[in-house]
């Protein structure tokens, strides 16, 4: 069976990230969605909101494609992570120059921790490649309309969450 782990903390989760997902999907026979726990980033949804959103928007997705897609939040290592769920590949979006610089460094760690974990890239589509969560929150946040970077039902999330 092949596996494949997507990462990220999809906070929220955009129309690039889905891309990524149902594209993926096409590559592996189990997808794993994984949902970075970081602390750090003191994000605007919970845990339990963004595994709920993400479920939420891949269940067509892997009806549609025909594998199996499931959601695991981490906290460890990436590498621990795709050890952990049994992943042959760690997936990951790009969707600029600076993404790759950042992600070739991982990949080279990535490697060092564990050769047999293989790292593919998928570059997100042409009209997704601006799509950042960072960026979509804050249009959210200043009242911009967001409908053509998330899907309807994060939308309404982010409406409730930011009172607009």
């Amino acid at each position: 069976m092949r596996i494949g782990l997507y990462p990220g903390t999809f906070d929220p989760v955009t129309l690039g990230h889905t891309d990524i997902i149902r594209r993926a999907c096409t590559l592996v026979d189990r997808l794993v969605i994984g949902v970075a726990i970081n602390r750090d980033k003191g994000p605007l949804f919970s845990l339990d909101e963004r595994v709920a959103m993400i479920e939420a928007e891949t269940a067509p997705i892997a009806a549609a494609c025909g594998s199996q897609i499931v959601v695991h939040p981490f906290e460890n290592l990436l590498i621990d992570a795709a050890r952990d769920v049994g992943a042959q590949m760690i997936i990951r979006g790009l969707r600029a120059v600076a993404d790759f610089e950042y992600e070739y460094q991982m990949v080279g760690m990535n490697r060092m921790l564990d050769k047999s974990v293989e790292t593919v890239f998928l570059m997100a589509e042409a009209r997704h490649q601006a799509i950042a969560s960072k960026l979509v929150k804050e249009i959210a946040r200043l009242g911009g309309d967001v409908s053509s970077f998330v899907p309807s039902g994060v939308e309404d999330a982010l409406k409730i969450r930011l009172e607009l």
